[in-house]
């Protein structure tokens, strides 16, 4: 009988641990990091040298050696690069490529970048590495010479594998090297298409598409490193570097990164001073209502928005009742409830105050999170139509 309870206890210690392996989005630790691609001025870093699962991420390094070996005239982008029994059965996201078949570097290259393809990765590091365990520990010693001192790799593609760590910190790191030692390929992290034998395969990488100025570069994801992305994105002559590990959905993920990348990006333009002139008796005077709205952009607004309803009452109350009791740090704006037509001709009603300063937009939304309500910062066209309730 105690055989019997010791052999159950046994069984279930191993269900567990195998379950806490599996790991999933909820249970993954979240880290993110926001760095200036050309100075490596950091504007944002939180957990940043956590050790994290990256996921398809590992694939930048994946393709990082295989760009310094095109550049070492190893290959070429029209090699043909050979795949192994091993390497055509990963599992997806996969081509489907079959044993004894060949893919050239150039469709290698844009199905790591565009697909995240896993069979592919597997063919890139036997070519290059002999076997892919091999191929990792290249992948690590590169880490280590680019100063990713708590990266390790076990594979090419980022499948699971307990053994196989990044933090946030480190994939800006190698972002920055592609960026720097690659220029001439670093245009290619921005396709969103890619052709194979007839198949067209489109990203999914959704703020690649929906963010001004975004450039690349990779989204990943396994059950126990939850959902993981690097975006590149330039503004003003200005680049920036994003990660971001353990998002509970890809949605959230990519709102969270746009935040990010917009709050780098406002930090680091400085406000535009305009001399006051001196006033000289009899000269004209610009109305109080014209000079309020000069001494703001002309093109832009501040505001934050702290709820959305499907009816306009609840919407103009939430944002009033906020107005009212962060008077003292808003510092100014007018509640305003602007309709969004959704599917099926419903209204969403979004409740903002807008017209602020936006150091101060950006401190009401602090203060709000702080106490787990909604808030968003918002950066809107001057023009934007609005709906009083």
């Amino acid at each position: 009988m105690i055989q019997g309870s010791r052999w159950f206890c046994f069984i279930l210690g191993f269900l567990l641990a195998a379950l806490i392996f599996a790991g999933n989005p909820v249970a993954a630790k979240y880290a993110s990091y926001v760095v200036d691609a050309k100075t490596g001025k950091v504007y944002h870093a939180t957990n940043e040298n956590t050790r994290n699962y990256p996921a398809s991420l590992t694939k930048l390094m994946t393709l990082y050696l295989l760009f310094e070996a095109v550049e070492k005239k190893k290959f070429t982008f029209s090699t043909r690069l050979s795949v192994s029994r091993k390497a055509a059965n990963r599992p997806a996201s996969r081509l489907g490529l079959k044993r004894g078949q060949s893919i050239r570097v150039k469709d290698a290259v844009m199905a790591l970048i565009v697909k995240s393809a896993n069979d592919v990765a597997s063919v890139v590091a036997e070519s290059i590495g002999g076997t892919e365990r091999r191929f990792a520990l290249i992948m690590t010693d590169k880490a280590r010479k680019l100063g990713m001192s708590r990266t390790t790799f076990r594979n090419a593609s980022g499948l699971p594998h307990r053994g196989q760590m990044s933090t946030a910190k480190d994939m800006a790191t190698l972002t920055r090297a592609i960026i720097n030692r690659f220029p001439q390929y670093y245009h290619l992290f921005k396709r969103q298409v890619f052709t194979f034998q007839g198949r067209t395969y489109r990203t999914h990488n959704k703020v690649l598409k929906t963010y001004p100025g975004a450039e690349g570069m990779k989204t990943g994801y396994i059950r126990a490193s939850g959902y993981n992305l690097i975006t590149t994105a330039k503004r003003h002559n200005r680049r920036m570097i994003g990660v971001v590990f353990g998002g509970n959905t890809s949605r959230s993920r990519n709102r969270h990164m746009k935040t990010l990348l917009t709050r780098a990006f406002n930090d680091a333009t400085p406000p535009v001073l305009v001399a006051k002139a001196k006033k000289r008796k009899g000269a004209y005077r610009t109305p109080k209502r014209q000079a309020k709205s000069v001494a703001k952009n002309n093109d832009r607004i501040w505001g934050i928005q702290v709820g959305a309803f499907y009816t306009r009452k609840p919407a103009f109350n939430i944002a009033r009742d906020v107005s009212n009791k962060y008077a003292s740090v808003l510092n100014g704006g007018k509640v305003k409830v602007m309709p969004l037509r959704k599917s099926r001709n419903r209204i969403l009603y979004r409740a903002r105050i807008i017209g602020l300063e936006r150091r101060n937009a950006y401190r009401t939304c602090r203060l709000l999170k702080k106490h787990r309500k909604p808030c968003l910062e918002l950066d809107l066209p001057a023009t934007v139509e609005v709906a009083s309730r």
